[in-house]
């Protein structure tokens, strides 16, 4: 078990930054807290250089990064309608939401365009998406067929592989990750073999805004 603080990421970085506060029981000490708060704030500080004197080429660089972000995004959305037949299925009430229920089932001779596309004629999924909003309520996927990653080189998930993710509102504002669980079966490098199951949880929400600023105590060592 881990728990974390998870914080939205630096402008040119991919992932979410992890605070962690704990593993299996056991909580990180303040020195430990300390050192991943002074690493960030270095990172931050870096970054914050970065941003205060760029040049053109950097500009440049940052805007075709982002304009290839979007248009992946777009063309692996896009693949969801090619490599599936979507139905609907019925309608549910979750946690006082009401929503429809769609069936993904992939079709046979689907040719996406994209890697995730490829991935996606192994799985089938149900989905509950918000009458109200349009906002995706619930998702449950289960590989149908084992998927080769890399020729079946690097990894190989096996037929049986599950998982579910729940989203709920925050203050009525916000569509927030609540739940994801997860059961694997999976052959890694062709040698390790995967059968576990697992759950992340979320709470402990904190908007920020413009103004929010978080304090990191960097005197402890």
């Amino acid at each position: 078990m881990k728990v974390v603080e998870s914080y939205p990421p630096l402008p040119g970085e991919d992932e979410r930054w992890e605070r962690v506060l704990g593993e299996n029981g056991k909580k990180k000490t303040e020195a430990e807290l300390a050192k991943q708060d002074e690493d960030r704030r270095k990172t931050a500080e870096a970054v914050a250089r970065r941003l205060s004197s760029p040049n053109q080429a950097d500009q440049a660089k940052a805007a075709e990064s982002l304009e290839r972000r979007r248009r992946e995004a777009l063309q692996r959305i896009n693949d969801i309608f090619v490599v599936y037949e979507i139905k609907i299925a019925g309608r549910e009430n979750i946690d006082g939401h009401d929503t429809i229920q769609l069936t993904l089932d992939p079709r046979p001779n689907a040719r996406p365009a994209t890697r995730e596309g490829k991935w996606m004629q192994a799985f089938k999924c149900r989905a509950w998406v918000s009458e109200a909003d349009y906002e995706l309520v619930k998702l449950e996927v289960n590989a149908i067929r084992d998927l080769n990653i890399g020729f079946g080189m690097l990894a190989r998930m096996n037929t049986g592989t599950q998982m579910s993710f729940v989203r709920r509102m925050i203050n009525g504002e916000a569509w927030l990750p609540a739940r994801a669980d997860y059961t694997l079966r999976a052959r890694v490098l062709m040698l390790k073999r995967y059968d576990e199951g697992g759950t992340i949880e979320f709470s402990n929400y904190r908007k920020f805004t413009v103004d929010t600023s978080t304090t990191i105590d960097t005197g402890a060592q």
